[in-house]
C-alpha cells in the first residue's frame, strides 16, 4: 500500500499496489500493520456498503460526537464519486478546512478521514457504489451533520445534487460559535 497526506491533518490518500500475473491481480485493502505504521487508527467495527442509481446523489456530510466519533477508510467499487472530508476539530491546524477527491473504481484509492472530520459523497455516474471501514458503530442518538451546501464551507461540488434525504437536506446551517465547544 502506497501512502500520500492530504491537506487536512491526520487524512491519507491510501492506494492499492496490485501484484498481478496471468490471472489479473490480487491487491490488499485492509492491513493493520501498514495503516498503524501511518498513524492510522486501523480498528473496524463494520463495513458499510452504499449503492446510488442515480449521477448526482449526494449523501452528507455526516459524523459523529463524542464518544464515538468515527474514523473511516472509503473507496469507490463501481463508477465514481466526489469525496469530501471537513475538519471540525477546533485543535487541528486544518480547522474548518475540507478536502475533495474523485474516487473512480478500479483507480485502486481509498481515502483515511480522521475522527472529527464531517464525510460525504456525490455520485458522479449511475449505479456508483461505495464501500467503507468504519472504526465505531453506528450511534443514531450521536449522529450530526452539515448541509452539503453550507455557503460558510465554500465546497464546490462537480455538478448540483439531484437525489438528496429530507434529513441531509435539513441539517442547520453551520455556526461558527457552536464549534468551539467541538461540532
Amino acid at each position: 500500500m502506497k501512502f500520500k497526506e492530504l491537506p487536512i491533518k491526520d487524512a491519507w490518500l491510501v492506494t492499492m499496489e496490485p501484484r498481478g500475473d496471468a490471472r489479473g491481480f490480487f491487491a490488499r485493502v485492509f492491513c493493520r500493520k501498514e495503516l498503524e505504521a501511518h498513524g492510522i487508527i486501523a480498528d473496524v467495527a463494520q463495513v458499510n456498503y452504499s449503492r446510488s442509481a442515480d449521477a448526482g446523489t449526494m449523501r452528507g456530510l455526516h459524523y459523529q460526537k463524542a464518544p464515538a466519533e468515527e474514523t473511516k477508510l472509503f473507496r469507490c467499487i463501481n463508477g465514481s464519486v466526489y469525496d469530501v472530508m471537513l475538519d471540525l476539530r477546533p485543535d487541528s491546524p486544518s480547522y474548518l478546512q475540507h478536502f475533495g477527491i474523485e474516487l473512480k473504481a478500479g483507480d485502486l484509492q481509498m481515502v483515511f478521514v480522521p475522527r472529527g472530520c464531517a464525510h460525504g459523497f456525490m455520485t458522479l455516474e449511475p449505479d456508483s457504489e461505495v464501500e467503507y471501514l468504519v472504526s465505531e458503530y453506528y450511534a443514531g442518538e450521536l449522529e450530526d451533520g452539515l448541509r452539503h451546501d453550507d455557503p460558510f464551507f465554500k465546497i464546490n461540488w462537480p455538478m448540483e445534487a439531484k437525489v438528496i434525504s429530507d434529513k441531509d437536506r435539513s441539517w442547520p446551517l453551520f455556526s461558527p460559535q457552536d464549534s468551539k465547544s467541538g461540532a
